[in-house]
């Protein structure tokens, strides 16, 4: 009996091989598109499901030359490349494997799949940090896609290797990081260090993080062992004390910028519209919440300096945080009436926020873990941003206050300088993972 199929009838084939292999039906699916190849040799589809299956039951010959020809047929099909690449693994051909690897990627570069299979042959190669950096990027990926959380949300396939991945991942970033504190232990000693170390437990998920206030939660890192309180006693901050007695030298530079309306922007810069009411809520729709960044991410705008030389001097001189890419945020935060700063809550606790309100009209305040504050102009406020928190201006005119980072005083010089060196290490892991920290 004839199997073979005339051309007119691929496409019934085809849809028949493509519902046996969505119902599990391996066997069938195999022999429907062994139909469709032998009508149309080069196909691509049947070319892939073919080579696949081949590598499934481990005849790698076979699948490195299915699935070569259905890479040279289609070589812009990341899938195609991808599955090229882990049957060259499959053949201890590294580089070959790495070659269709980094191609996939190079189409799909949110492919997970493939970049867990790049982690493989780096480490395969002896680059661990390679490795480390793929495996990652692609578990975080997965994760962040509902994938790879459990037994469930992975495919039986590729279940060990993820497995593995995340073993991986757990060994590698704990050596990584905890070779940033090794020089802080030697000098200063275990006792000096230790809180900073079981931070890093915490971030690593090696401890839990048993807060002190259920109200506290931070985003990115929490220091266990200090006080905890929605607001701070401003006499933990003596350096404040010259923000306040140079309170109306900056209200009057301010007063210029706004005057200027030079330099002022969104304080978040949304993709679309559709975000804005997961931020910011009240005025009719359109609320406004507006910066004047003297810092943003650690990295100075000298030319907003510029325009505010004593405010610039004046905060330059203050011993706020500064961590490279991370700290200070400093800048005029200006809320338009009726615009409501929805809940949310900050990275660390290792970082508080201080206020000096400039221009405050009547109706706007400030809510830190349900305890409301109002601003006064000229008095600082310090508030634990990881407390859940909002802020409002039902006024009928411009709310401006001045906004930096500063440290949480509780912690120590030694656990100061431990942490500026672990959250660099870190964001610089994250950035070469090509994960985004805003």
């Amino acid at each position: 009996m004839n199997s073979s199929v005339s051309s007119p009838d691929v496409d019934a084939v085809l849809q028949a091989a493509r519902q046996f292999a969505g119902q599990g039906q391996l066997l069938q699916a195999e022999q429907a598109y062994q139909r469709v190849l032998a009508a149309s040799p080069e196909h691509p589809e049947a070319l892939n499901f073919l080579g696949a299956r081949a590598l499934a039951l481990e005849l790698v010959p076979q699948a490195i030359e299915l699935l070569a020809r259905a890479a040279r047929v289609d070589p812009a099909n990341p899938q195609l490349r991808k599955n090229l690449g882990v049957a060259y693994l499959a053949a201890d051909r590294i580089d070959d494997a790495r070659e269709q690897l980094e191609a996939a990627l190079q189409l799909a570069p949110e492919f997970f799949a493939a970049r867990l299979y790049l982690g493989h042959v780096h480490e395969r190669r002896g680059d661990a940090h390679a490795a480390l950096v793929n495996y990652f990027a692609a578990v975080s990926q997965a994760q962040l896609q509902g994938r790879w959380r459990n037994d469930e949300t992975t495919a039986p396939v590729i279940r060990d290797l993820v497995r593995h991945a995340i073993r991986f991942i757990d060994a590698g970033r704990r050596r990584l990081f905890e070779a940033v504190l090794a020089p802080y232990v030697a000098k200063h000693g275990d006792e000096a260090l230790q809180r900073t170390q079981q931070a890093l437990a915490i971030f690593l998920e090696e401890l839990p993080a048993n807060y002190v206030d259920a109200r506290q939660k931070p985003t990115f890192l929490y220091f266990p062992g200090l006080p905890t309180s929605a607001y701070l006693d401003q006499s933990l901050f003596p350096w404040a004390r010259e923000l306040e007695r140079n309170t109306e030298v900056i209200r009057q530079e301010l007063l210029d910028v706004l005057r200027a309306e030079k330099g002022i922007e969104p304080f978040i810069k949304f993709r679309s519209a559709d975000e804005i009411p997961k931020f910011l809520g009240g005025a009719d729709g359109k609320p406004v919440w507006d910066a004047f960044f003297f810092y943003r991410h650690g990295k100075r705008y000298d030319d907003n300096c510029a325009r505010c030389p004593k405010t610039a001097a004046i905060l330059d001189a203050l011993p706020l945080v500064r961590i490279p890419a991370h700290a200070p945020e400093i800048c005029f935060s200006v809320l338009t009436p009726g615009t409501h700063i929805l809940p949310h809550r900050g990275v660390t606790n290792t970082r508080l926020v201080t206020h000096l309100p400039l221009i405050v009209p009547g109706n706007c305040a400030l809510n830190v873990g349900g305890e409301l504050h109002e601003w006064q102009e000229g008095r600082c406020v310090s508030f634990d941003d990881t407390f859940e928190h909002e802020a409002w201006n039902r006024g009928d005119s411009t709310r401006v206050v001045l906004i930096m980072d500063c440290w949480n005083p509780h912690l120590s010089d030694v656990e100061r300088a431990a942490l500026t060196d672990l959250i660099v290490a870190i964001g610089e892991f994250h950035r070469e993972c090509g994960i985004s920290e805003e």
